[in-house]
């Protein structure tokens, strides 16, 4: 709950630090005192924009600071969890115990503002998310809420604490719309499919037929076309080379083997000979080698054009296909590859698909179950709350309404929170036919409705702490004790905290905040106090008469006090 609030330079409010405790907490003031500020000095704690105009003038920045405590054993292991997961800086110096959380704001001259958690700074939306499960505020026009339908789904759920039969709807129905998704865009994209298979197709028959040679091949292939383009040429000038060098008389390699043979007989005679002797050996050896390779090369030299014009049609469909695949010759092979498998893999997405539809019917099967249970639970709960809220809005003054909810499917079955709609129905006077509570609701009736559905959920709703502002609103001073009661029992599930016009409220309080406006040094200030003894007598007596002198006024706040 909350327990301390201080509150410096806002607006009319200069400097407040008020304390509140368990139960009903009241908060009373002529029109205009600023009762108005405490709810706004709450809703800026809570995470709502900051405005420059709430800075009161002359000072640089307005403060509002909030310490709660939450037992651990009840809700504050739910706020606790969720700090771990989203801010778990801020439970680093944490004692045993209540869990503590000081939460702050600060709005600057200029509008800026800033968010802290225990002293650590945080984004408003982080704030928002951590006070949402904190305090609850209802406004002087919140029961508005109540006329939309999802506020009132949610309602009926948490009634019933179908917290966890909706997420496990919700869970199954997203597992269904994504492979949803991704079977449609498989079947957006079966056409371009469709396309590719043939082209692959086309790709693979294409170079299988080529039958891609390794780069060693290829080399030899260009190495032959070589030849057989330039054989004419090479059988004339190589065969007059192979002619000079070794079959014409005085041909070159008889005279180095006759210098050779030479040498060898006068190096064991003359020492100077012997290097010039070994070079020629060498020379011998190498030469001799040589010749033998130019004639087996020349004695294979053949003109084929037959075989050429063999090689340029392969070697012109190897270079054809090197460029309309955008490779090198030697790489066409491992290109083919690339061909297969890509083959492979789009011919078997045909048998992914099939994979996938029956994955999409099973997922659509189990959500459909689920939300199924989800409206079984919700069929059960209609009675259930219609007799609370009935009975509730009785003690309220409505007796003879009638209150009914109706579940009324959706098209498609599997909407986002469940196969239905959910809609409040009210008929607040006898002979009425029960309409939608948008319709047929006025304020105040609207006012007692929200009542009556948070005594029906007060052991359901885990908002610690609940905030009416004026929820009287539009009630008379003959409903104000019923009104009270209602309150009263709230109080004693949630920390109340309730802005109100009407004594018999005020006077059934654990606690009594009173506003007030002074003038101090030409200034207009803002103060709070806390009554108690005479002084929240004299404040009931001024509700009751709109004056604290009279007795009868007097008596009847004593009255309402103890009673």
């Amino acid at each position: 709950m909350l327990v301390e609030l201080q509150i410096a330079d806002l607006a009319l409010i200069e400097r407040a630090e008020l304390a509140f405790g368990p139960g009903l907490n009241v908060i009373t003031g002529e029109t205009g005192a600023g009762k108005s500020l405490l709810i706004d000095a709450l809703e800026l704690l809570l995470g709502q924009r900051g405005r420059a105009g709430l800075v009161r003038k002359g000072t640089q920045q307005a403060r509002v600071e909030g310490r709660f405590l939450l037992a651990r054993d009840g809700y504050g292991e739910v706020v606790e969890g969720w700090l771990r997961e989203h801010l778990p800086q801020t439970l680093d110096d944490a004692n045993e115990g209540d869990l503590e959380l000081i939460l702050t704001r600060t709005v600057g001259r200029h509008g800026r503002s800033w968010a802290h958690v225990n002293h650590r700074p945080v984004t408003q939306r982080v704030l928002r998310e951590l006070t949402a499960r904190l305090v609850e505020i209802h406004g002087q026009n919140d029961h508005q809420k109540l006329f939309d339908l999802e506020e009132q789904r949610r309602l009926l759920d948490t009634f019933g604490g179908l917290g966890e039969t909706l997420a496990g709807y919700r869970e199954r129905r997203a597992r269904w719309s994504e492979l949803r998704e991704r079977l449609a865009g498989f079947d957006h994209g079966e056409a371009e499919r469709l396309q590719r298979l043939d082209l692959l197709r086309f790709q693979a028959v294409e170079l299988e037929e080529a039958a891609p040679p390794d780069p060693a091949e290829y080399e030899a292939l260009l190495d032959e076309r070589a030849r057989l383009r330039h054989a004419g040429e090479l059988g004339g000038r190589l065969g007059g080379l192979v002619q000079a060098l070794v079959h014409q008389d005085d041909a070159a390699l008889d005279v180095v083997r006759r210098a050779d043979r030479d040498l060898e007989e006068w190096e064991g005679r003359i020492a100077e000979l012997a290097g010039p002797a070994a070079s020629m050996r060498e020379a011998a050896a190498h030469l001799e080698e040589a010749c033998g390779e130019l004639v087996s090369f020349v004695d294979a030299v053949e003109d084929d054009p037959a075989r050429l014009e063999e090689l340029e049609a392969r070697l012109g469909e190897l270079d054809r296909l090197a460029r309309k695949h955008h490779v090198e010759v030697a790489g066409l092979a491992c290109r083919r590859d690339e061909v297969r498998g890509e083959l492979e893999q789009l011919d078997g997405t045909e048998q992914g698909r099939e994979a996938l539809a029956d994955e999409v019917a099973r997922a659509r099967e189990a959500a459909t179950q689920s939300a199924a249970r989800l409206t079984r639970a919700r069929r059960r709960l209609r009675t259930k709350l219609q007799a609370a809220v009935v009975e509730g809005l009785a003690d309220l003054g409505l007796s003879a309404a009638t209150f009914d909810v109706e579940l009324r499917p959706i098209e498609g079955g599997l909407g986002p929170r469940g196969a239905e709609t959910v809609e409040f129905r009210l008929a607040a006077n006898p002979g009425e036919e029960a309409g939608p509570l948008r319709e047929v609701a006025s304020g105040g009736e609207a006012a007692r409705i929200l009542l009556a559905l948070r005594g029906a959920l007060a052991t359901h709703q885990s908002t610690p702490t609940l905030v009416f502002d004026e929820v009287d609103a539009g009630v008379g001073g003959r409903l104000g004790p019923r009104v009270g009661a209602h309150l009263a029992a709230l109080a004693g599930h949630h920390q109340i905290f309730c802005v109100t016009h009407l004594p018999a409220i005020a006077a059934g309080a654990d606690r009594h905040l009173r506003v007030a406006k002074e003038v101090e040094g030409g200034r207009t200030r803002t103060q709070v106090a806390l009554l108690e003894g005479t002084g929240r007598e004299g404040e009931i007596a001024d509700m009751i008469a709109g004056g604290a002198d009279q007795a009868t006024a007097l008596a009847e706040a004593r009255r309402l006090l103890e009673g």
